[in-house]
């Protein structure tokens, strides 16, 4: 099915990036039941299996079946770049009791019994549904999250720079296969998407490491949303920080090496502790002495400070790397 939203300009100034911890969660129920479809995450399915004895994922797995619609008031549109999975969990237990049962109707290759359990109280199903949700996430997913969210705010600051340099012409264009931008008109191709289109509130645009390779849409009465896969979504599971050459590291510190290479996307601090397998505190120290030296340099997006390498870090970088 091909879907083509229009744009107005006040559309485009308002696109925004975001992403969603319950969107990823949301999404692995689905790489829970189908594997095949997404082998690239088989680190984290071994290492979550045997902990799924002890949940009762069956109305989760009727409202998000392996393929086609699944009930959207479980994956809100994020409302700010960054949000915390608590946050995005209360918006779920209140969803409206009635929007709920509309979209719980309308998901189809599930279990019938579920669903007409679901329907005929819709209340008291979004609160089942809920609570479910909170004991995947602690028992299957909070783990693993620091690691997501760094991949995902890597793209995130990644392509924000790529929307303020080039516009949405070229933020598209690398956006995914299955969209394309014509100035005017955004057209994605994409089975089970429901028709829709803008209303006047911008676009977010959310990356996912558990949706892909796919892309994804949400529209009305929801904030319009597009989900698209994530670049780098093979680096997810790789184990330990990058590594540091010789020559560099003797230069200035391995662990500051390490750093000064991940630099090479903007990153936050904490995600770059997640990642060097450090302490925050200890990578603030490094950052300190990177940034003195004039090899890094700090910047505040919203509540967070994202850190980049300047011209003279990259030249340090890229230099000869001799072991």
């Amino acid at each position: 099915m091909t879907i083509t939203w229009v744009l107005k300009p006040e559309d485009v100034a308002r696109i925004r990036f975001a992403f969603s911890p319950m969107w990823e969660l949301v999404a692995s129920l689905r790489t829970l039941q189908q594997p095949a479809r997404q082998s690239i995450h088989l680190p984290w399915l071994k290492a979550v299996r045997p902990l799924l004895a002890g949940l009762d994922l069956a109305e989760l797995f009727a409202l998000v079946p392996q393929a086609g619609y699944l009930a959207d008031f479980i994956t809100p549109p994020p409302d700010t770049p960054m949000p915390e999975f608590a946050a995005e969990l209360d918006r779920v237990r209140r969803t409206d009791p009635g929007q709920a049962r509309t979209e719980a109707e309308k998901v189809r290759g599930t279990d019938p019994a579920v669903i007409a359990r679901f329907t005929a109280d819709p209340e008291a199903g979004v609160a089942r549904v809920a609570d479910a949700l909170e004991a995947y996430w602690e028992e299957c997913f909070a783990e693993h999250w620091p690691r997501v969210y760094a991949l995902l705010e890597r793209d995130v600051l990644r392509r924000s720079r790529q929307l303020a340099q080039g516009g949405a012409r070229e933020l598209f264009a690398g956006l995914d296969p299955a969209v394309q931008w014509t100035g005017e008109r955004l057209i994605i191709d994409r089975p089970w998407c429901e028709a829709g289109g803008l209303h006047g509130d911008g676009l977010v645009l959310v990356p996912s490491a558990f949706y892909w390779p796919a892309v994804g849409v949400l529209t009305a009465p929801y904030q319009s949303m597009l989900v698209y896969p994530v670049r780098g979504v093979g680096t997810l599971w790789e184990q330990g920080p990058p590594p540091a050459p010789g020559a560099l590291a003797a230069l200035i510190g391995r662990s500051r090496a390490q750093i000064l290479l991940a630099l090479a996307e903007p990153a936050t601090t904490s995600a770059l502790a997640t990642r060097m397998a450090l302490t925050p505190g200890a990578v603030s120290q490094h950052l300190g002495v990177l940034s003195g030296g004039g090899l890094a340099v700090g910047m505040r997006i919203g509540k967070q400070v994202v850190y980049r390498r300047t011209p003279t870090g990259d030249l340090l970088a890229s230099g000869p790397r001799a072991a």
